[in-house]
């Protein structure tokens, strides 16, 4: 059979990959979604007096480039994308509608076998647990498929909602660090994951399209 020209999956095989939850679909991000996930980047992540972020990006959301710049940041890790160090920004999308980003993140995964994750959802979606829905897909993604050995995240201490979905699937505290927010100390707190910690919710995500990605993701020995 002669490849299609027009065809990604024939060199980028990330653009098969697709997880599945009961309300979601995550898929790793496309130019078209992303314009999406720009939009909904604009239509608010969170009130302008809060600052969930480790890099305050969403503070330039008046300037001309904003929305460009959350495109080019997306492009920027899929280009550097490789077995020694990837982050995969999964689209979330609900219907069809991109809703926000899920990332998954791993450097030198192949002898670490550890994996982090970010996440931010647009404030018209937050507040139905889709934050827990979407963080349990890429958990599973990276445990059950890709044999990750923990699994890392953190936030500052007043981001409630953040540090609830980590514990409800079951993270547990490792360390503090003190940062720089907006001019003014912040305390950020880290959380670790294992496998055995895990609080597996009451389905299945389907994955699909993981095997071409394989060689990418440098999947543990």
């Amino acid at each position: 059979m002669v490849p299609d020209p027009a065809d990604p999956l024939r060199h980028w095989p990330l653009a098969g990959l697709v997880l599945r939850t009961p309300r979601l679909e995550l898929r790793p991000d496309d130019d078209v979604g992303l314009a999406a996930l720009a939009d909904r980047a604009l239509e608010g992540v969170h009130p302008v007096e809060e600052m969930p972020f480790l890099e305050p990006w969403t503070d330039g959301a008046g300037d001309p480039g904003f929305a460009r710049g959350v495109m080019q940041y997306a492009w920027g890790c899929r280009a550097e994308l490789g077995p020694t160090r990837w982050t995969v920004n999964f689209l979330v999308r609900e219907g069809g509608r991109v809703l926000g980003l899920q990332t998954l993140s791993a450097t030198d995964f192949a002898v670490l076998g550890e994996v982090s994750s970010g996440s931010w959802l647009t404030r018209s979606a937050q507040g139905r647990g889709l934050g827990t829905e979407m963080r349990h897909a890429v958990i599973a993604l990276a445990v059950d498929h890709l044999g990750a050995r923990a699994a890392r995240t953190s936030a500052f201490a007043d981001n409630t909602a953040s540090r609830r979905v980590s514990e409800r699937l079951g993270y547990t505290p490792d360390g503090i660090e003190r940062h720089v927010r907006r001019g003014r100390p912040a305390l950020l707190l880290r959380s670790r994951l294992t496998p055995d910690d895990w609080q597996r919710p009451g389905w299945v995500p389907d994955v699909a399209g993981l095997d071409p990605c394989r060689d990418l993701l440098g999947p543990p020995v």
